[in-house]
């Protein structure tokens, strides 16, 4: 008797350990979560924190969290950060907003329109709150000028560039780490097994958005038109805000040739952030060597451009999601849910979208989308279903859930801060007049089109 106790006891105890860093793992990230979302302690500080809680208390070891981090992801947002920091410093940016004024014709609603659309575009290669920092001077001179409120300007800026960060593989964090768990390609973005993926239905959403917005604000700013002062600062014939065109060049020429070579990754045989990597390196060379010739930045400036802080909280995040997955809980939960959303997917791809639209506009939603990615290839594995209408659901869910609130989204905070400069506080009650119906008609067109092409086709 005494030997079967003494045999046993270090089973139960191994049995006790396991479920104790299950609960220490689900309790790190709980708390780490609802730091970041309180929001009083800077969130890569909380997720760094976070994540060395991670190992300290033996949840997974320093090998397993460095093995968690995907750093092709990392390098990919490196690199492209690298060449976004050239790209808003050719004055490309400055000049397409001085068009939007041309374009205009004087038509308030309309400039507003074009430079939403043009913020839109411009997020779809390069971080969202890079686009709000270019995009809101050009804004903010004209509402000087005419002595108008900035608030709706700077908003809807802030609510279209952080709209189509996913349409794309190299747009926002979101889609890279979709190809970190799933493998997906550059091109699958647009179209992907037959049906209109990712770019296409994000872009008829955001054309459906605009369209109302148009029309809303026709009505609020009826009356007012730019005034002639205007025009004269603004000289969209002679390149706009481009001081050096061949540094413009040149910029352009690596963006697209980057592009490019991620396209045809399948064809070249190197890793994606492998690829960007090189792209940047060359335009860094490209920009040393012709530096006397060229009216750029240094190298120095562009890495001091860098979010450094979104890219330590981007590793931190990998290493949180790893500790909760090296402790099964990840597929615990998919073991809990596969036998219901095996069962009807439209009704599984339905709860996992509708419940994820007003999740991220309260939470920090990289680290829930990362969870739930991974969560869906488990239980995917386990029912023997096709992933890919829960991982465009969460995808499309969780960017544009992510622009009801600041909390869901950094580059809306951004914007905020900007109209307090201009001395104007936005209320929630005036931050919802336009968010709110900027994310019911984005997530409920969105909706029908995800159904329709990725459901019942």
């Amino acid at each position: 008797m005494l030997l079967n106790w003494g045999a046993s006891k270090p089973f139960e105890r191994q049995a006790v350990q396991v479920e104790a860093l299950q609960l220490t793992a689900l309790s790190i990230l709980i708390a780490t979560i609802g730091a970041i979302v309180w929001g009083k302690i800077d969130r890569t500080a909380v997720a760094i924190f976070g994540a060395v809680c991670m190992v300290i208390t033996g949840c997974l070891s320093d090998k397993e969290a460095f093995m968690a981090v995907d750093w092709n992801v990392i390098i990919l947002m490196i690199s492209f950060w690298i060449l976004a920091g050239y790209f808003a410093k050719s004055g490309i940016p400055e000049a397409i907003a001085h068009r939007a004024v041309a374009w205009s014709g004087g038509d308030l609603s309309k400039f507003l329109i074009i430079v939403g659309a043009a913020s839109g575009i411009l997020s779809l290669f390069v971080d969202n709150v890079l686009v709000i920092l270019i995009m809101a001077p050009v804004a903010l001179h004209i509402t000087r000028l005419l002595k108008i409120n900035p608030v709706p300007f700077l908003i809807f800026i802030g609510l279209c560039a952080n709209f189509t960060g996913s349409a794309l593989l190299i747009g926002d964090l979101p889609p890279q780490m979709l190809h970190s768990v799933s493998g997906i390609e550059f091109l699958e973005f647009i179209w992907q097994s037959g049906r209109p993926s990712s770019f296409p239905i994000l872009m008829i959403t955001f054309a459906a958005v605009l369209w109302f917005f148009r029309i809303n604000f026709k009505r609020q700013l009826r009356g007012k038109a730019m005034a002639t002062e205007v025009f004269a600062v603004i000289d969209p014939e002679n390149g706009g805000g481009v001081r050096d065109k061949r540094f413009a060049a040149i910029t352009v020429i690596s963006f697209v040739a980057t592009i490019v070579a991620l396209s045809l990754r399948w064809l070249i045989g190197l890793e994606l952030g492998a690829i960007a990597a090189i792209g940047a390196a060359v335009t860094v060379l490209v920009m040393e060597i012709y530096g006397r010739k060229l009216s750029r930045p240094s190298f120095e400036e562009v890495l001091t451009s860098l979010d450094w802080r979104s890219i330590l909280f981007y590793i931190s995040l990998f290493i949180l999601i790893g500790g909760i997955n090296r402790q099964g809980l990840i597929m615990m939960a998919a073991d809990a849910i596969a036998p219901i959303f095996a069962s009807n997917t439209a009704l599984g791809v339905t709860s996992v979208y509708w419940l994820t639209v007003p999740v991220v506009g309260f939470i920090e939603h990289d680290a829930y989308i990362l969870a739930l990615l991974y969560l869906v290839k488990d239980f995917s594995i386990q029912a023997g279903v096709s992933p890919w209408p829960y991982w465009w659901a969460i995808l499309w869910s969780g960017t544009l859930g992510s622009n009801l609130t600041v909390a869901g989204a950094p580059a809306l905070l951004v914007a905020l801060n900007l109209c307090e400069r201009e001395g104007c506080k936005v209320s929630a009650k005036e931050f919802f007049r336009y968010s709110l119906p900027f994310v019911l008609i984005s997530v409920f067109v969105c909706y029908l089109l995800m159904m329709v092409f990725w459901v019942f086709l």
